[in-house]
């Protein structure tokens, strides 16, 4: 596992040192990141148009990242990927992921997402990196708790629809080395392990379909974060380390009742401050061989992001495991021999 890495897209920001690659790259470095996950929209940071077109600005971005300290863990597409599936009872409360020019017309933005996600591909391949994290979009979110029931083929339907818009992205990030890692998120039509296995029934298995693991989603959604990493660890390409706490009362529960995240049951939180056993985290991981980069995603509702940016490192450089080559007992071990362990069994 490599890390400790931040992700910049809650960092960016007009004013010094978040408001250019060279000075928030140093604003990284200097609280002890050893890679940035770039959000790929923010034109402050990087242009994907270029990146995916040049590799003379991809070495020129890479080189100010060495010159301060960090590498590229990922690029990311978020927004991006959230525009290619919006059910238009969304679509306006959206517009703000997309250029201006392309606002009020939900075909253009889904054209436009589509293409930005190709570009991401061969930007990826560009930069040398094999992952990236995304969204899915979603046409189902708002049939998540129906009344009325949901017809009969909805579901199926949905996801057909999502896997033909999909298809063609995964392949070209096939083309180019990448595998796509859908971040499982409420309001995502792929927000769990259930819709996960829909979604890849529907894309055929695509080797490119794969999973960002973040286990605060999990921990408002009352997941077995463990247990996900137990079922899905061949998928897991990529890694948000993001803290979360859940806590029910007599008034409100998970759906969070239209509070602001202050007041919801369910709330992110920075680093060692919520409920998620990083740990068991960081121990499954490494168990199954996660060589992929740790990654801080900061939302907190209570903690400044200064302050979570700067113990995020030691706290993730902290859990990190140096797997183990050999095992403790080897010193009483022996040499393999056949005969031996015959005679030992009692069959010779």
């Amino acid at each position: 596992m490599k890390g400790p890495g931040i992700f910049l897209a809650q960092f960016a920001a007009d004013t010094a040192p978040h408001n250019s690659l060279d000075a928030i790259t140093k604003w990284a470095a200097d609280y002890g990141y050893k890679g940035v996950q770039i959000p790929s929209w923010d034109a402050r940071i990087i242009d994907l148009e270029k990146a995916a077109e040049s590799q003379a600005y991809v070495d020129d971005f890479k080189g100010v990242c060495a010159k301060n300290g960090v590498e590229v863990t990922e690029l990311a597409t978020h927004l991006q990927g959230q525009l290619v599936a919006v059910h238009p009872a969304y679509d306006e409360l959206f517009d703000g992921f997309a250029p201006p020019q392309l606002r009020g017309n939900a075909r253009a933005k889904q054209e436009w997402a589509t293409e930005q996600m190709k570009l991401a591909a061969r930007a990826s391949r560009r930069f040398g990196v094999t992952s990236h994290p995304t969204f899915s979009g979603a046409l189902l979110w708002h049939t998540m708790y129906p009344w009325p029931q949901r017809p009969a083929g909805l579901v199926e339907e949905g996801f057909a629809e999502l896997a033909k818009r999909w298809k063609p992205i995964l392949d070209e990030f096939d083309a180019n080395g990448v595998d796509a890692c859908y971040e499982l998120h409420p309001g995502e039509d792929l927000h769990d392990g259930v819709t996960f296995e829909r979604f890849l029934e529907a894309v055929n298995n695509h080797p490119r379909a794969n999973i960002l693991f973040d286990p605060s989603h999990y921990i408002l959604q009352q997941l077995d974060y463990l247990a996900f990493i137990d079922i899905y660890h061949e998928r897991i390409k990529a890694f948000h380390v993001k803290d979360a706490e859940f806590r029910p009362n007599g008034r409100a529960g998970v759906y969070g009742s239209y509070s602001g995240w202050v007041d919801r049951p369910g709330r992110f939180r920075s680093l060692g401050d919520g409920q998620v056993d990083f740990g068991a985290v960081f121990s499954k991981l490494t168990q199954y061989g996660y060589d992929g980069w740790a990654v801080l995603e900061w939302e907190c509702c209570l903690k400044h992001p200064e302050q979570g940016a700067k113990e995020g490192a030691p706290f993730i450089a902290k859990h990190m495991i140096r797997k183990a080559d050999r095992a403790f007992d080897d010193f009483a071990g022996g040499d393999a021999d056949r005969g031996r362990n015959r005679r030992i069994l009692g069959l010779d």
